[in-house]
């Protein structure tokens, strides 16, 4: 398999690599889009059950609300402190009810998505509140409900920071996949693995080197174009009022 002479080493080492990358990129997408789908609110909740939140007080206590962020909190740091490998093999009962095994690509999918969604959930919360809180207040007085406020106002002034966020998660779940390749998940640490360590081939490791840089150089370089699209939206010159994003008139006075 070595031996680069062979008119079948090349041709092999291409599908190999496309097999590889195409099981990489199945994980990363797939985690990806579970990642949003959770971490998106998660952090969402992260910032309105805190004191003086949209959500501080559910049910109408604000007792409530406190434990709520709290747990919250908690879990978010658990899931960022736990090594990936550790928790890769803590999860396996759970890996084997949710996809029917702990081995292959698709079982992959459920620790990458336990290990994004708190790192996610975490840069929500923080470009959160890089908000303005002027504009949550004018909303508000336009009697905005607290979703439309989350909605129409939150959610699209953070954009920019959400969609680096999301680069800086794709790319750790990226990583983490290739170390996923390690334990029979597949993909193209797979490939680094088999071919690259346990055969001896160079070649095969630079080849998935240089596929991992570009998927990521590529990803970024598209979250980073459309944050800037949406932050010259958002800035001072080209913000929309708080009138026109939640489509409401002021409340009318009485007679």
């Amino acid at each position: 398999m070595n031996d680069t002479s062979d008119p079948k080493f090349w041709s092999d080492l291409v599908d190999v690599l496309i097999l590889g990358t195409g099981q990489t990129l199945y994980m990363v997408s797939i985690a990806l889009v579970v990642t949003v789908v959770v971490g998106l609110p998660l952090g969402i909740l992260l910032v309105g059950t805190e004191r003086g939140g949209l959500f501080a007080s559910p049910f109408g206590s604000r007792t409530a609300g406190r434990i709520i962020n709290r747990v919250l909190d908690f879990v978010v740091n658990l899931g960022r402190s736990i090594p990936f490998i550790i928790l890769m093999i803590a999860v396996i009962p759970f890996t084997r009810l949710v996809v029917g095994t702990f081995i292959g690509s698709t079982a992959a999918i459920v620790p990458l998505s336990l290990v994004a969604i708190p790192f996610f959930a975490r840069m929500v919360e923080i470009a959160l509140k890089e908000v303005d809180p002027g504009l949550t207040e004018a909303a508000n007085s336009l009697g905005a409900t607290r979703w439309q406020i989350v909605r129409k106002v939150l959610v699209p002034e953070a954009l920019p920071s959400m969609l680096l966020g999301l680069s800086t998660t794709v790319t750790s779940i990226i990583n983490f996949s290739a170390m996923v390749g390690t334990v029979a998940g597949g993909g193209l640490g797979d490939v680094a693995f088999r071919y690259g360590y346990q055969r001896y081939s160079t070649i095969h490791i630079v080849a998935v080197i240089v596929i991992i840089f570009i998927i990521v150089q590529s990803l970024a370089a598209i979250a980073t174009h459309f944050a800037r699209r949406f932050a010259r939206t958002s800035s001072p010159e080209g913000r929309v009022s708080a009138a026109d994003k939640l489509e409401l008139q002021p409340a009318p006075t009485g007679a």
